[in-house]
């Protein structure tokens, strides 16, 4: 959002203040203030005036402006109504030299999921990829696919949703004894093996979605469909990349809270990997995102695969 728009959402959020009140605080024309609070509102902003001034009275549900709104973040907002996928285009800003961009989609028509599996991404749901510069070795990536899970778990909990997470990228809830999938998350990356140039965080979620909508097949259901009523999509997505930012920087606490919220744990689970078809039962997990299996003969650490729970958790 640009800079003095926020400055003026912030200076009218809590009481009313004359235009040329707000001029004088923002250093600006009168004509200019007219000219961001019309652009406030023509974003969704409900912007009252009267001889008091301007008053702040309601945030758009949804959008980049809404989102941008009170983020505590670092992160820029690059908004689509549809797009055919926020990680296709994160990867084009990230070749245009971006970084700390957020490319957030109320639909999107190509989503890819991993092994280029299709994502569905309806309209309601909160479709993001997230655009970073860290300076860490490729090898450290994984974990970012953590900090995300854990980030939307901690979200939809503060939600009153009961969300766990299934290794590697999964966030799931239990429906009448069953798994059924909330999220999925895709990450990217570029670089040589000693520094990453650039890394994209992709987050598809069933927020305010009809499971009507989703396939069948992939055992989906939605945020609203769990709660019953709709999400706040605006301060869930808020959540989401402010609890990201915060955990991202510190492994120790997100191989903790992975722990906390994890669904893989304790299960007995099958992995088929590049190599080989691993059984057993995941004892833990380990930097930068690997699963330890017990296969009752050896722990085979397991760095990335395709893992199906076999059990029930005890």
């Amino acid at each position: 959002m640009h800079e003095t728009r926020e400055r003026v959402l912030a200076a009218i959020a809590d009481e009313p203040v004359s235009g040329p009140e707000l001029a004088s605080r923002l250093d600006i024309s009168r004509a200019a203030v007219w000219k961001h609070v019309e652009a406030l509102r023509e974003a969704g902003f409900g912007i009252a005036s009267d001889d008091a001034g301007y008053t702040l009275t309601d945030v758009p549900e949804f959008g980049g402006s809404a989102v941008q709104y009170g983020l505590d973040a670092p992160f820029e907002i690059e908004y689509h109504n549809a797009i055919s996928s926020t990680n296709a285009r994160a990867r084009d800003l990230a070749d245009e030299g971006a970084t700390d961009v957020v490319v957030l989609a109320d639909e999107q028509t190509g989503g890819r999921g991993r092994l280029d599996r299709t994502w569905h991404s309806p309209s309601g749901g909160i479709w993001l990829s997230v655009l970073f510069r860290p300076d860490v070795p490729m090898a450290a990536t994984p974990v970012y696919t953590l900090a995300a899970a854990v980030a939307v778990a901690r979200a939809a909990r503060e939600a009153g949703i009961e969300a766990v997470i299934k290794w590697p990228n999964d966030v799931l809830v239990r429906v009448e004894g069953e798994e059924r999938k909330l999220v999925g998350i895709l990450t990217e990356m570029e670089g040589e093996a000693d520094r990453v140039s650039w890394v994209v965080v992709g987050i598809g979620i069933n927020a305010n979605v009809d499971p009507g909508a989703l396939p069948s097949e992939a055992d989906a259901t939605s945020l609203s469909a769990v709660r019953g009523e709709p999400v706040d999509r605006r301060r869930f997505t808020q959540r989401v990349l402010e609890t990201f930012d915060t955990v991202g920087t510190d492994p120790d606490a997100i191989l903790d809270e992975w722990r906390e919220y994890a669904a893989t744990l304790g299960r007995q689970v099958r992995i088929d990997t590049p190599n080989r078809e691993v059984v057993g039962e995941a004892v833990d997990i380990e930097y930068p995102g690997s699963l330890v299996v017990d296969t009752g003969d050896e722990l085979v650490t397991v760095s990335a695969g395709d893992c199906d729970h076999l059990r029930p958790i005890r």
